[in-house]
């Protein structure tokens, strides 16, 4: 698929068909995550893979309602452990490790949309209940976000997106041209 037309394709799904997604597809999705930026070139995030089905609902449960996501035979959970690039940064490393994540989440995204499959960026969820269910340490690891990740039903079309002149500025805050028009007479 070009390259465009995976950016143009690319929407949130809440619905999954029951057809099976190969695991070496969920392990593609993750590979992509490598190829994001990272601060320092320190490597800050740690992917939990989840297919059981109890663990699943109980991630639906908190995420604050969003049963969806037990529907997609896999769910992989985003974290970054801040205490490695806070090292380096101090406590701007935690901007960076979200900033990483993001950038991380975004290819992962993008690669599901290359293999044809679907996924929803969910990023409301309790983070307490989230470690407990999985295991994962309180100390200097932080829950960035729910990737559950299925197969679609039916088709489903990307909504509208927000027109790039609405909110581009040029050269200052609130200058809409590209350069300047130059009023007759002004200095």
């Amino acid at each position: 698929m070009e390259f465009d037309d995976v950016l143009k394709k690319r929407c949130s799904i809440r619905k999954y068909s029951t057809k099976k997604v190969s695991f070496s597809d969920i392990i593609k999705v993750c590979e992509a995550s490598r190829y994001a930026p990272m601060a320092g070139n320190i490597h800050t995030l740690v992917l939990v893979i989840v297919s059981d089905k109890k663990k699943k609902i109980e991630l639906g449960e908190a995420a604050v309602g969003q049963s969806f996501i037990a529907d997609a035979p896999y769910i992989i959970v985003v974290c970054s452990n801040l205490g490695l690039v806070k090292r380096s940064y101090g406590t701007r490393g935690e901007i960076y490790a979200r900033q990483q994540a993001g950038a991380a989440i975004e290819n992962m995204l993008l690669k599901v949309i290359d293999l044809g499959l679907a996924s929803c960026w969910i990023g409301a969820f309790d983070e307490n209940l989230v470690k407990r269910i999985l295991g994962i340490p309180d100390h200097d690891i932080q829950v960035e976000a729910l990737l559950p990740i299925g197969n679609p039903t039916g088709k489903n079309e990307p909504r509208k997106k927000m027109d790039l002149k609405l909110f581009t500025y040029y050269e200052k805050w609130g200058q809409r041209t590209e350069k300047p028009i130059i009023k007759p007479g002004a200095a």
